[in-house]
């Protein structure tokens, strides 16, 4: 199996929050990418068979393409999935339960400022579409940044409240802001979760680490030529990646100003 882009979105909106805006792409461009894909001959492919491959199973077709979406946002369920039905197209969403809109109020169980998203009814109308509902945490925190039993909350009470509402069982889940450690994937896989999603902006692969899937992260401002050049398998290493003296001296900085009150970051990037 070749290298597999794993294409990361956000919401999918012509007038998104300004907070989420740097991460959102218009319904036209999305359009045309999704068209580009289509054309560059990739075969997009659940993220199930990406897993399953990972792990020894089935191959997957020689140029496979896997499409993610972060967070919950409403414009999946009005904008998004029309787009891929239409084409036949499989996806992952990834949810954020405490942003989710509870019936006849507004969410306030995440670290997300105002934004539309999705209620219940329409992840289970989702769920029986066919799109694979995967869980992003209860609160969207940086998880390598919390410890102890709130950490774990975070990744067991999503899964619970997932598949109470769902009705069957999950098993897909992605890291906030793509953030991870060792001990937070060792609370992923003993919670449950077969698979885990980061960002790296890196190609995933058959060697890749099934608890740590290199994606990449399409942005308002990914040109075309990018997102062409990935499909072509350029522009990007290869997963997986090992954790670097960077990226422990990065989270050991956001655990410092975290636990002075001053936490790093803007409320989404994965």
């Amino acid at each position: 199996m070749r290298s597999v882009p794993v294409f990361l979105y956000h919401s999918v909106s012509d007038n998104p929050p300004p907070w989420i805006a740097p991460w959102t792409v218009t319904p036209e461009s999305f359009r045309r990418q999704i068209d580009l894909i289509g054309e560059s001959g990739l075969e997009v492919v659940p993220l199930r068979r990406l897993v399953s491959a990972i792990l020894g199973g089935p191959p997957l077709p020689s140029r496979a393409a896997v499409l993610t979406f972060d967070d919950g946002f409403a414009d999946f369920y009005w904008t998004v999935a029309p787009l891929l039905t239409e084409r036949g197209l499989p996806a992952t969403l990834y949810v954020t339960v405490g942003a989710v809109h509870p019936p006849g109020g507004r969410p306030t169980g995440s670290l997300f400022p105002p934004a539309e998203m999705l209620n219940w009814r329409q992840i289970a109308t989702l769920d029986a579409m066919g799109f694979e509902i995967g869980g992003h945490s209860v609160t969207h925190a940086q998880l390598d940044t919390v410890h102890g039993r709130r950490c774990t909350d975070e990744i067991v009470d999503c899964k619970r409240r997932l598949e109470d509402a769902l009705g069957h069982g999950t098993s897909a889940f992605a890291y906030p802001h793509g953030y991870s450690s060792p001990a937070v994937r060792r609370k992923v896989r003993e919670a449950g979760w077969t698979s885990a999603t980061a960002v790296e902006n890196k190609f995933s692969s058959a060697s890749d680490n099934v608890l740590r899937i290199c994606r990449l992260m399409v942005r308002a401002d990914t040109p075309d030529r990018v997102l062409r050049a990935w499909t072509e398998g350029r522009g990007a290493r290869t997963g997986p990646v090992p954790e670097g003296l960077y990226t422990r001296l990065w989270r050991n900085y956001r655990r410092l100003r975290t636990a002075v009150g001053s936490p790093v970051g803007r409320p989404s990037n994965g």
